[in-house]
């Protein structure tokens, strides 16, 4: 059984960026746990976290709950943005 930190992290509405933390674990375990081999996936993993830590610090700011976006909802600012 996942621990209540566990679960949040691999819920996707708390978390954004499960893709990413998904592809980078994968990549460490195919590349025998050689950073170096990873390092593009490690950067859209930062940036998909500071993407998502700058709009909920925008919606904190602004009194918008929750601070962070909906899975739904962040789809939808995804499409906008694209």
């Amino acid at each position: 059984r996942m621990s209540r930190h566990a679960q949040q992290l691999r819920d996707h509405d708390r978390n954004p960026c499960i893709a990413e933390t998904d592809a980078s674990r994968k990549c460490m375990d195919d590349n025998n746990y050689k950073k170096d081999m990873c390092t593009d996936y490690f950067l859209k993993y930062k940036s998909c976290r500071k993407f998502w830590h700058d709009i909920m610090m925008q919606r904190k700011r602004n009194g918008v709950k929750p601070e962070m976006p909906s899975a739904e909802e962040r789809k939808r600012i995804l499409e906008s943005i694209e």
